[in-house]
């Protein structure tokens, strides 16, 4: 069995092959290819936490996944990651586990790939000025997602704590120079969307975090941080301005996003607004952007379906390079 750490991984692993790792990982679950049932989800309320469980198989690739990522918002304020996790990689042949990646760091960097894949397919190929709402332990993947797909100018910031904000600019100008977009915290979530082709949020509130009637025509959104029914960082007014809403998996976020289970018990929006799945554009079944004006919205929560598919391209690469610690287990 293999030990992969985030240094491990990131030695075999980019955001460009973590947004091609998504794409693949969309098509097969629209496909039908994967077995990838709705997460598991059991609250820790006394911790305001989550503990969950995503199990998934694809039985081309000969290949099964577990992943276990727990969902502790408070950690951030302990410097721990909020999200920690594992993913476990079975070899579908034996039901043997092959290897035992940083399921956080695969997380952040599926989840990333989730909206480089979305904004690959579906955003302007013109976009300058990028926007990200949020600085947590999803936020860096998001950021580089973003500039990895369009080569943009500028990417605004925003965040309520002022000094975790400057923080991360400074550190994400650092750490994505070779991009060659400037990283600026914005002084608040108007000044960040006002401008932006390409708007991200990124966090755990349970009330919109911009103004959805700032977001200029155009302009290409993914919504990533809610995930449970209360938590609602869209702002709705952001559905009835979209030409198109799509998702990563309809049934995934309908069974547990309050982006679209608040809108919709309200009436704001009905089913007959949702466009498809990524995986069915990406398969030419669903229409992507028709023209430069189109306010398009894609809300993702995850699937199984990305874990199994990042961490088979990560294990492969690694076995390749010789990265990663062998672990063996007693007969």
């Amino acid at each position: 069995m293999l030990l992969l750490s985030k240094s491990d991984i990131r030695r075999v692993f980019t955001m460009r092959d973590a947004v091609e790792a998504d794409k693949k990982a969309f098509r097969l679950f629209s496909q039908g290819k994967s077995d990838s049932p709705v997460r598991t989800n059991i609250q820790a309320p006394a911790h305001n936490g989550s503990f969950l469980f995503m199990p998934s198989y694809v039985a081309e690739l000969d290949t099964a996944a577990l992943k276990v990522v727990n969902v502790f918002p408070g950690n951030i304020e302990k410097g721990l990651p909020t999200t920690p996790a594992q993913v476990l990689l079975i070899d579908g042949t034996n039901g043997m586990v092959s290897a035992v990646l940083d399921g956080t760091y695969v997380t952040q960097l599926r989840t990333g790939g989730a909206t480089g894949a979305a904004f690959d397919v579906l955003a302007r190929k013109d976009c300058k000025k990028g926007a990200l709402i949020g600085t947590g332990g999803q936020a860096a993947t998001q950021l580089e997602a973003m500039v990895a797909v369009r080569d943009l100018e500028e990417v605004k910031v925003f965040d309520l704590s002022r000094e975790r904000l400057v923080a991360f600019a400074e550190k994400m100008n650092e750490e994505l120079k070779d991009y060659g977009a400037r990283i600026v915290a914005a002084e608040s979530a108007d000044d960040a969307v006002a401008d932006a082709d390409l708007l991200v949020t990124v966090t755990p509130s349970s009330r919109p975090v911009f103004d959805g009637t700032k977001v200029k025509p155009g302009a290409t959104v993914s919504c990533v941080g809610s995930y449970q029914p209360h938590m609602q960082e869209m702002d709705p007014v952001i559905l009835t301005r979209a030409s198109k809403i799509y998702f990563d998996s309809e049934e995934a976020v309908l069974s547990e996003a309050g982006d679209i289970l608040i809108p919709l018990e309200k009436g704001i929006i009905t089913r007959e607004d949702f466009t498809g799945d990524l995986g069915q554009v990406l398969l030419g079944e669903v229409t992507g952007r028709e023209n430069d004006e189109e306010i398009i919205v894609f809300k993702t929560v995850g699937i199984g379906t990305q874990d199994l598919l990042a961490a088979k391209s990560i294990y492969d690469r690694a076995r390749e390079a010789g990265a990663g610690t062998e672990w063996h287990s007693e007969k």
